[in-house]
């Protein structure tokens, strides 16, 4: 029997604004997780796991972070001759654009019309879309499989959260069969919790036609150069919902969308309480980043509940926080509730709650950094965000909610 050709392509170019200081320097998917990881890591290696091996990934904002991190697809067994990985880059779609048109697509359904010549040209019998700023385990065969089975135009894999959180999202109705009836883009209020994961499963040939189609019905009421396709829930996925062969497929596990800084917290909250059920290692999350010796713990009793990644030193308190490779916290430091990034430097005396510290950055002697939520699950508005190779120094105090911008000071009152 012949084999079907799966093409995956992950959409990572989204700029990360809600993220604040965390994303000035880097793109979203290059953001750390759970210390040693980088949110790009759980796409790629769930495709490595899965088995398919000719990925493009849609490189935009901030390019060269992502660039650095996935190393050519090397980890994953992805830098091959044939297929592989294949970096895709901003590109002009010729629409008759003018000299300010930089390539950037304005959303991820806008990113796949920019490159559906070069899907034609791929040729491949499933398309398999996905976001890079996800964290989940999940095989993808099984989404094909009902795709195929179906008989589908599209797939949308889906998940439960709260109605809440739902409309943050596209929410998804389906029939007892699995067909989708009705498909809503962030609504002003959710009616059901399911919501689609941004994993789509896609007819390749039905894909181009709804890519063509919609932009020449869009595109004429829109600026010069913007087909005005914007995201996926806006257009695209309404198309094939009305055309009554889009299909929903439940995704196991645990599954969170953490680009905002209250469900990027509040990630790490479960990685700590033991919800997030990701890492097997029968399906490894593979990384590119480089390891480090195993972190040295002198005062083992200041440790509760908390994530150490290697390299780091600690001699002072740690509690229910994670910490990236290479991270000090000196005797006389405390750091409670928070996440704190590659090498960065908690100095004696010093006190950290409910913050997320970026790599680089140094806590002087007995400053404060955030403090005590007064909501739970805890809102953006009352996380502390420290920019990259920030410097906050001796007795300097950072409020709770407040973002300190990337290699700035703050001085002491």
């Amino acid at each position: 029997m012949p084999r079907h050709r799966h093409l995956a392509i992950v959409q990572a170019g989204g700029q990360g604004s809600r993220m604040g200081v965390l994303t000035a320097r880097r793109a979203k998917p290059a953001l750390p997780f759970a210390g040693n990881y980088s949110l790009v890591d759980f796409p790629l290696s769930n495709l490595r796991n899965t088995g398919i091996d000719d990925v493009w990934l849609c490189l935009q904002y901030q390019a060269d972070t992502l660039h650095d991190a996935v190393a050519n697809g090397r980890p994953w067994d992805l830098d091959r001759t044939i297929g592989g990985l294949r970096l895709v880059f901003p590109q002009q779609e010729g629409l008759g654009k003018d000299e300010n048109d930089d390539g950037f697509a304005t959303g991820n359904a806008d990113q796949l019309f920019r490159i559906r010549d070069d899907i034609a040209s791929a040729n491949p019998d499933v398309i398999v879309v996905m976001s890079a700023d996800h964290v989940y385990a999940f095989d993808y065969d099984e989404a094909i499989a009902a795709h195929l089975d179906a008989d589908a135009e599209c797939t949308t894999v889906t998940t439960k959260t709260t109605l809440e959180e739902a409309a943050a999202h596209a929410t998804v109705t389906a029939n007892k069969s699995g067909k989708v009836t009705d498909f809503a883009y962030k609504p002003d209020k959710a009616s059901t919790p399911v919501i689609a994961t941004e994993v789509f499963v896609y007819r390749p040939d039905v894909l181009l036609e709804a890519l063509d189609e919609l932009e020449r019905k869009l595109s004429k009421d829109q600026p010069e150069g913007d087909t005005g396709l914007g995201d996926f829930g806006e257009h695209l996925i309404p198309w094939f919902v009305k055309r009554g062969k889009t299909i929903a497929y439940p995704m196991p596990g645990y599954w969170m969308d953490v680009g905002r800084p209250e469900v990027y917290f509040q990630a790490h909250r479960d990685l700590i309480e033991g919800k997030v059920d990701v890492f097997d290692a029968d399906w490894p999350i593979v990384t590119s980043q480089t390891p480090r010796p195993p972190a040295v713990i002198s005062n083992g009793r200041g440790i509760e509940q908390s994530w150490i990644s290697g390299g780091c030193r600690i001699e002072g308190v740690v509690r229910r926080s994670v910490l990236g490779p290479g991270v000090v916290v000196e005797k006389g430091a405390t750091v409670t509730d928070s996440i704190i990034f590659a090498d960065t430097v908690v100095r004696s005396g010093a006190k950290v709650s409910y913050s997320i510290v970026d790599s680089g950055v140094t806590i002087g002697e007995n400053a404060s950094v955030g403090g005590r939520a007064t909501e739970q699950p805890v809102p953006t508005e009352q996380i502390t965000l420290v920019g990259e190779d920030a410097t906050i120094t001796k007795g300097a105090k950072v409020r709770r909610g407040q973002q300190v911008d990337p290699s700035s000071r703050v001085l002491a009152d």
